[in-house]
């Protein structure tokens, strides 16, 4: 644990990443985005976590860009101002790629507010969850920046569809947990005090699945938005059915599926 990251491993496969900065909606500075590219850096060689979940300390998720000063990214302190811009957008913005690359399923366990940064988070997730008391908005804009920002120009209109993007993002509007699930943007909303036990249960859901299977059915649900045919995206299919028919943790997917079984997978 960090001070402004909490660490937690509540059953096996699982690791909860709990951003700490309640006193400011958990807030992206340089120290709570440096100690979340530390844990996205761990998990690229863990092969023991399948399951990420996200979520905040207190009473938000995340409100975005610490608007009190994020400070410089180390070794640009004496670099010019477009480099100290660059450098820090960077540094906040590659947080979405690594949770894109990353073979591990992200679960979003949104808690409370979500806007800016912290909505950029939820939508790069691969599951998203919500507490009725969650409110979102795609902020940058209101305080003077594109609305276009940390890949929410490319993440939001392929989840919610175009022209819903544009309506969020053009007057970065605030918008609560029920409107999230009927636009699609959320896989469920529940009362705050549940969400807790509905995490769970999405997490007893996708550990039932076999390791690798679940790693590249991410990898594939999310290349296939970038494939340019139909054609092409049967093919990667198809070459990603031949890998897991070949492992033995898909017999043993089978044969417990056959007798009502729980698996016990061995990654291999």
């Amino acid at each position: 644990m960090t001070d402004v990251l909490s660490i937690e491993h509540p059953r096996e496969a699982v690791k909860v990443l709990r951003m700490n900065r309640p006193d400011t909606l958990n807030a992206l500075d340089l120290e709570l985005v440096a100690a979340l590219h530390r844990e996205f850096d761990v998990l690229a060689s863990d092969r023991s976590t399948r399951i990420v979940v996200l979520t905040g300390a207190g009473r938000g998720f995340c409100a975005g860009l610490d608007l009190g000063g994020y400070g410089d990214v180390p070794g640009t302190e004496q670099s010019g101002a477009v480099h100290r811009t660059l450098a820090r957008q960077d540094d906040i913005a590659s947080l979405v790629q690594k949770i894109r690359r990353l073979p591990q399923v992200f679960v979003a366990a949104v808690n409370g507010p979500a806007a800016g940064g912290g909505f950029a988070l939820v939508s790069a997730s691969d599951v998203r969850i919500a507490a009725e008391s969650a409110v979102f908005a795609v902020s940058f804009i209101k305080v003077g920046f594109s609305g276009c920002d940390i890949g929410t120009s490319w993440l939001l209109p392929r989840i919610v569809g175009a022209g819903r993007a544009h309506e969020l993002m053009l007057p970065a509007r605030k918008f609560d947990a029920d409107e999230a699930l009927r636009i699609g943007l959320l896989a469920d909303v529940v009362p705050d005090d549940q969400l807790d036990g509905r995490i769970e249960t999405c997490l007893d859901d996708l550990l039932a699945a076999p390791p690798l299977s679940l790693a590249l059915t991410k990898r594939g649900m999310w290349l296939s938005l970038e494939m340019p045919s139909f054609d092409t995206a049967v093919e990667f299919e198809n070459r990603q059915q031949a890998l897991t028919s070949l492992t033995a943790d898909q017999s043993e997917a089978l044969t417990a599926f056959v007798e009502k079984r729980v698996p016990g997978y061995e990654n291999r």
